[in-house]
């Protein structure tokens, strides 16, 4: 008899520890550990300053450290890939739609199921972001721009945080719009590709209004066209491509929490409401959200799903029509 309780209390030990620490305990329980966030961006840029600000609201709530950590590259696959992979119960990623709906149709294979590796916790902001230009850039609208181009096709270049990126793809279907031929170099980043520009290195790059409003201001970028229906406030004289005749021109981009997916619905459900709490304090959407030119959007479980799913097939037909390649 005791022989056969040790084999079932072994059993049991073994079958305990089969399984991460979060398939144990329950939804108020998490977590019970450090929570890592991994965004798939470089430092310094919008989204890892959101994601730092977002980590240490969530630490307050949750009562333990939320540390982050970058892992840019290779158009999110990097850091996408790292948190797939994650066994701990206690990882988290921060990205972009790129991630689930543009990098599936640009890449015959990637690291990762973008549909099953995968809980879509909250799509938690958006924004439109500017196309802006180097001041050596001897055109200073959207008109004088194309001109220019087709004048002299190939003489200018465009920085994108890499292919498949919405900044290659905005530019890429402007260029068939437009009939017009400029060179496209890819950056790690953001913050990367606004040095290039702003030292006239590169000509053109695509940026959220958030990180580029001092340089605006101080003339080290000046603004080409707005994506989106409206005009930004703060720049009422940039228009929109839409109202100059390229409404396919579309540079919006929204900002994602992602878990393993190994997470249990109910922990998934219990973070989503921490983050949205976060996202509606008033303080928070004043500073990180407003302040950067932000959307709260705050969507979860079905409603987020669903989100990615009607992008993942608009998206395969931009990415056809803007001819858009890995390279």
């Amino acid at each position: 008899m005791k022989r056969n309780v040790l084999k079932v209390s072994t059993v049991c030990v073994l079958a305990a520890l089969a399984f991460p620490t979060w398939a144990q305990s329950p939804a108020a329980a998490w977590p019970t550990q450090t929570v890592r966030l991994v965004v798939a961006y470089p430092a310094g840029g919008g989204v890892d300053v959101f994601a730092r600000a977002t980590a240490q609201s969530l630490a307050a709530i949750w009562k333990k450290p939320v540390v982050v950590e970058n892992r840019p590259g290779a158009n999110t696959l990097i850091g996408a890939e790292a948190v797939a992979r994650a066994t701990d119960g206690h990882t988290l990623l921060i990205t972009t739609d790129s991630t689930h709906t543009v990098n599936p149709h640009l890449y015959s294979k990637l690291p990762y199921d973008a549909t099953k590796d995968f809980v879509p916790i909250t799509m938690m902001v958006s924004f439109d972001q500017m196309l802006v230009a180097t001041p050596k850039l001897p055109a200073n609208n959207l008109a004088e721009l194309i001109k220019l181009a087709k004048a002299e096709p190939n003489k200018y270049s465009y920085a994108s945080f890499g292919s498949g990126s919405q900044p290659h793809l905005a530019t890429e279907m402007l260029k068939r719009k437009a009939g017009i031929e400029i060179l496209h170099v890819p950056y790690r980043g953001l913050p990367q590709a606004l040095n290039a520009v702003m030292s006239g290195e590169i000509a053109l790059t695509w940026s959220g209004i958030a990180s580029i409003q001092q340089q605006l201001d101080t003339n080290l970028l000046k603004p080409i066209a707005q994506a989106g229906n409206h005009r930004l406030p703060e720049y009422p004289n940039v228009p929109t491509f839409a109202e100059l005749g390229y409404p396919e021109v579309d540079a919006n981009v929204w900002v994602g929490l992602f878990a393993p997916a190994a997470m249990p619905a109910a922990v998934a459900a219990k973070i989503h409401e921490d983050v949205k709490t976060v996202l509606n304090t008033p303080d928070f959407k004043a500073s990180h959200v407003t302040a950067r030119g932000f959307e709260v959007r705050a969507l979860g479980g079905k409603a987020f799903s669903d989100a990615i799913a009607a992008q993942l097939t608009s998206r395969a037909e931009l990415v056809r029509l803007s001819g858009a390649k890995v390279e």
